[in-house]
């Protein structure tokens, strides 16, 4: 058995994950628009998205496919449509939260996107509304993550995400 550090296990996923999904919002309080592909820039994230430019912590908003059954569980649902989160987004196969603070790359080639995932985003006022009676609470440690644009590119469904630069964590 080999012993590992605690700093090579924040660097250990077991495997790649995948975009399963992208929505933008042309404006505020609009519904979010479902589309394939979305070109990605530095200093304005998702281009046709109503946050582009604004604040370069929340350039794109992440989302775990895997929390969408909880939070529709938590809500007396059979299934969530992701455009009702109102992220950007959703990713399955690699866990969001454990890669706070580090980068991902979605996708292949000159084209793939980095992200830095730069902290938790938090559910809003409005799941209440979307979501029904307990929106709220039924998000809260479910609501994703944020993240800025380190490199821009062209992103689609289906590309794989991948950890590719891992900060070194204190020991603790």
């Amino acid at each position: 058995m080999v012993l590992m550090t605690l700093k090579d296990l924040f660097c250990a996923f077991p495997r790649s994950g995948r975009v399963e999904w992208i929505g933008v919002r042309p404006k505020r309080d609009e519904p979010v628009t479902v589309v394939e592909a979305v070109a990605v820039s530095e200093e304005k994230g998702l281009i046709g998205d109503h946050y582009s430019g604004q604040s370069g912590n929340r350039h794109v908003t992440l989302i775990q496919a895997e929390h969408l059954p909880v939070v529709a569980a938590l809500t007396g649902r059979d299934a969530l449509d992701p455009a009702l989160l109102r992220r950007n987004i959703v990713v399955s196969g690699i866990n969001l939260l454990a890669l706070k603070d580090q980068q991902i790359q979605l996708g292949d080639g000159p084209e793939a996107v980095v992200l830095e995932i730069t902290g938790q985003c938090h559910p809003c006022s409005k799941m209440e509304k979307t979501l029904g009676p307990g929106g709220y609470n039924a998000m809260r440690g479910h609501g994703g993550m944020t993240a800025r644009v380190i490199r821009g590119g062209v992103l689609r469904v289906g590309t794989p995400v991948e950890a590719v630069h891992i900060k070194q964590q204190p020991d603790e």
